[in-house]
């Protein structure tokens, strides 16, 4: 693992050379709520999803609060077919001021979910 990766230096990256954001939250926490362009490859099935990553240059796994996407980096890291560069974002979605996406919507009106009134 090479390390932790700020927001603001993962925002950098994004506009500079797209790293693959691994978002490794439930699919359901993924759907509410994360950073355009990532992937979302729940930790319980990164071991056998590895080979999704084993292409890219720069990983950079994301989780709530940062501490669970360092083992996931670790993870990556150790993948034999991986000979990237892999970073966990340091503080999580928890300090991401960056743009976010949201996959849920109200399928009846067309409208965000996180904009309902209840």
């Amino acid at each position: 693992m090479d390390g932790e990766i700020t927001a603001a230096e993962l925002e950098r990256a994004l506009d500079e050379n797209d790293p693959l954001v691994v978002d490794i939250r439930h699919p359901q926490q993924f759907e509410r709520e994360h950073i355009p362009g990532s992937v979302n490859i729940p930790l319980t099935e990164l071991p056998s999803k590895i080979e999704r990553v084993a292409g890219a240059d720069h990983v950079v796994t994301v989780c709530p609060h940062g501490q669970a996407s360092v083992r996931a980096a670790r993870l990556v890291d150790s993948f034999g077919g991986f000979d990237g560069r892999v970073e966990s974002l340091a503080e999580g979605l928890e300090g991401w001021e960056g743009p976010v996406k949201s996959d849920t919507s109200d399928a009846e009106t067309g409208t965000d979910a996180a904009d309902a009134p209840f």
